[in-house]
């Protein structure tokens, strides 16, 4: 049984990659900003067929592994894989693909990144069915820009702000949630519009695959190291 509810094969990561990335090229809505954060919540945290909710793939982590921090490490890895692999299959064709490739690869990409967080935040002790959790899930996504879009969306921090676990605890006013999940998906689609085009920097095929796994990979990294700090540890009080 592999982390995804399947065999950790290559082949079922492809399939999937292709089957949840590939919607986004038949739904236009998905590139949009208010579009791409909502199904980015639907699909990247609570799940839909074949791709698993990140509760499931926490619990089966979790289910596999004495400890937390050994579930992250388990639950990284194999989204890396993933990310490999959507990378490798979005990028084959090179330039030839590209109006086709690219928004399959934008959602695609994204939709494990945001699997991977929550999932991440769901194992330490956060209860992702809540909107601050799910917000700071995605703002995980954006790094260093966090900070500028809460500012940007009016939030006000009742105490320190450590990191995006103490955020995501807060109960934020609901202008506030729409205006960051609104500077999330544009910051998103922003950024990928600009880094994704060095995915199909060469003109053969198969080369395009390799550069796209490679890209796809690194970032997701780093996206995980990030996650890995912004979501420490929860502990919960006893009464």
């Amino acid at each position: 049984m592999g982390i995804f509810g399947r065999d950790d094969r290559r082949s079922d990561d492809t399939r999937d990659v292709a089957a949840v990335g590939g919607r986004a090229t038949g739904d236009s809505s998905a590139l949009t900003t208010a579009g791409l954060v909502e199904r980015l919540m639907n699909v990247g945290i609570d799940g839909r067929a074949p791709f698993d909710s990140a509760r499931t793939v926490a619990g089966i982590a979790i289910a596999g592994h004495s400890d937390a921090e050994r579930s992250v490490d388990a639950l990284v890895r194999s989204h890396l894989r993933l990310a490999a692999a959507g990378g490798f299959v979005t990028s084959l064709g090179g330039f030839v693909f590209l109006p086709i490739a690219l928004p399959a690869n934008v959602f695609g990409f994204y939709a494990v990144a945001t699997r991977l967080v929550a999932g991440i935040a769901s194992i330490r002790g956060y209860d992702i069915t809540e909107p601050e959790v799910r917000a700071a899930v995605l703002l995980a996504l954006v790094g260093a820009d966090a900070d500028d879009l809460l500012k940007k969306a009016g939030y006000v921090s009742i105490g320190p702000v450590a990191n995006l676990g103490s955020l995501a605890i807060e109960r934020l006013p609901g202008p506030v949630l729409m205006a960051v999940n609104k500077g999330i998906g544009f910051r998103l689609l922003t950024r990928v519009g600009k880094k994704s085009l060095t995915r199909f920097g060469k003109a053969v095929p198969l080369a395009g695959g390799a550069v796209g796994a490679g890209v796809d990979t690194f970032l997701l990294k780093r996206i995980a190291d990030h996650a890995r700090r912004e979501f420490p540890q929860r502990v919960r009080m006893v009464t």
